[in-house]
């Protein structure tokens, strides 16, 4: 008998769906190979004369694997189409950009120095620093 502090553990309904799901794929996955590679004559002479024509075996994976290829082709052209063009400053900027600020005309001599606050670096800055020779070195 159990007591008050105590629980019954139990498979979670998320790994029971699981486990349901990955065997009724399987047993269609078969099932679908018998239909697709048995012959007719086999078929009807077990007692199966109502099924689908053998075309529907190459069409239905055909037909899916367009599908997935239209879909991806159209997710990346929209991704294309909403993209800024490479000459928009929107590619630089944004809402979110935040510019350099210096502390040294407010700082007094002798005090320390302030962490900087987190700013996007300038372009013409990491420009310089990739592509300058004199700064490389």
């Amino acid at each position: 008998m159990l007591s008050l502090n105590q629980e019954v553990h139990g498979p979670k309904t998320s790994e029971v769906y699981g486990f349901v799901g990955s065997i009724s794929i399987v047993v269609a996955t078969v099932i679908f190979l018998i239909w697709g590679y048995v012959p007719d004559k086999f078929l009807e002479s077990i007692g199966i004369y109502y099924y689908p024509s053998k075309y529907w075996a190459m069409a239905m994976p055909l037909y899916s694997m367009v599908t997935l290829l239209i879909a991806l082709v159209f997710y990346i052209g929209l991704n294309f189409m909403s993209t800024s063009k490479p000459t928009s400053l929107n590619t630089l900027f944004d809402e979110y950009s935040r510019e350099d600020v210096k502390f040294l005309p407010l700082m007094k001599n002798g005090e320390d120095r302030p962490i900087d606050p987190i700013s996007d670096i300038d372009i013409t800055r990491i420009n310089d620093l990739m592509f300058d020779s004199n700064l490389a070195k």
